[in-house]
């Protein structure tokens, strides 16, 4: 009877734990391609130079991975082909397992995105939590003559309904934003204040004397005490945003972005930008024109690359350049609209959801 009991505690945990965390990806399949492309740069140079290759195919990748982590969460729950779906889950958690131990001994990708944007672990808290994971599918494996199989079609219906319903959800966040957006530079959050640390940094100072190592809340000023390392204590105060930088060959213009009101288009990839919505931004920048509102164009592009696109649509505006990491932080759409206020963000919008002046124009007189 505690055998059963157990299998059953180990299903929902894992079964529970798989589905929370494909859900959260599938808020934002941009977000988990992007992650993807980290590990394909870094397996292409440090492995094998085919992962390469994958770079274009991240985004259906992982459309197919959150979708399936969802559906096999559920598969257990349920009992719907357990024995397949055990060992499917047992082949994919060996993979993570592989990815985050990786990312943590090399130290490459310093965050796997194993929850998204909204829960960050390190490199080794994320190995950490696929062992506990293994461990658990392995007790299922080792129970899995107990395993129940559903036959009922409501259990069926209810694997194909998430399986289309996650597809949906997914497809419908590509194609706009994210339904929830976790990251620092979301709707209400005040840029220059995100830039600065919640409470004053404090550091502990590791020192050498007398051949024993000591720990100080103060750098010591007597002599004797050779300098080791200094720790952040709490490191949950740091800005939240620590790579926010905008610029053209005149200089910085971060400040100036950050003041007054603004309408960023911004830009991650040129080369792969889509251009099907741009006659919409035309008229929004045109009939913006003579408003109290700047328009900014920010994108992740050499300078010849954003001249050619400005004169090519007669756009007459200030433009930057900025990191490419740091647009697809800020917004999951190439282009993308973000709208701002003394550094405040009002809105965001995907280029398939291009605003009229009008909607802009609401946000800047109420």
């Amino acid at each position: 009877m505690y055998r059963q009991a157990l299998l059953w505690i180990l299903r929902l945990l894992v079964g529970g734990l798989f589905i929370f965390s494909g859900l959260i990806k599938v808020n934002d399949p941009v977000g988990t391609a992007i992650k993807l492309e980290e590990y394909f740069d870094v397996f292409s140079n440090d492995i094998a130079g085919f992962f390469y290759y994958f770079k274009p195919f991240a985004l259906y990748l992982a459309v197919f991975l959150v979708v399936v982590e969802v559906v096999l969460g559920v598969m257990l729950i349920l009992g719907v082909k357990s024995k397949l779906t055990v060992w499917s889950l047992a082949a994919m958690i060996l993979f993570f397992t592989f990815l985050t131990f990786f990312s943590a001994y090399f130290n490459k990708v310093t965050d796997c995105g194993c929850f998204g944007d909204a829960i960050k672990l390190t490199p080794w808290e994320s190995f950490y939590k696929d062992l506990v994971l293994l461990v658990m599918i392995g007790g299922i494996i080792g129970l899995r003559k107990l395993l129940p199989e559903s036959s009922h079609n409501w259990a069926k219906g209810t694997v194909l309904l998430t399986l289309v319903l996650c597809l949906i959800l997914s497809v419908t966040a590509i194609r706009n934003l994210p339904f929830i957006d976790f990251r620092a530079y979301k709707v209400g959050v005040n840029i220059p204040q995100n830039m600065q640390p919640s409470a004053p940094l404090a550091y502990s100072y590791i020192m050498r004397k007398d051949g024993e190592l000591v720990a100080l809340d103060q750098y010591p000023t007597e002599e004797g005490y050779e300098f080791v390392e200094m720790n952040l204590k709490n490191p949950e105060a740091l800005p939240k945003i620590s790579d926010f930088s905008v610029w053209n060959e005149e200089g910085d213009y971060s400040q100036e972005v950050l003041t007054g009101n603004k309408l960023l288009i911004l830009i991650s990839n040129r080369a792969k930008m889509n251009d099907a919505n741009l006659d919409k931004i035309d008229l929004l920048l045109k009939t913006l024109k003579d408003s109290p509102i700047q328009p900014v164009l920010v994108a992740a592009a050499s300078m010849e690359e954003i001249r050619d696109l400005t004169e090519s649509r007669g756009w007459d505006l200030l433009t930057l350049q900025a990191d490419a990491t740091v647009v697809k932080t800020i917004i999951r759409a190439n282009p993308g609209i973000l709208l701002l206020k003394d550094g405040t963000v009002l809105a965001k919008y995907h280029h398939n959801n291009t605003p009229e002046a009008g909607e802009v124009l609401d946000f800047y007189i109420q």
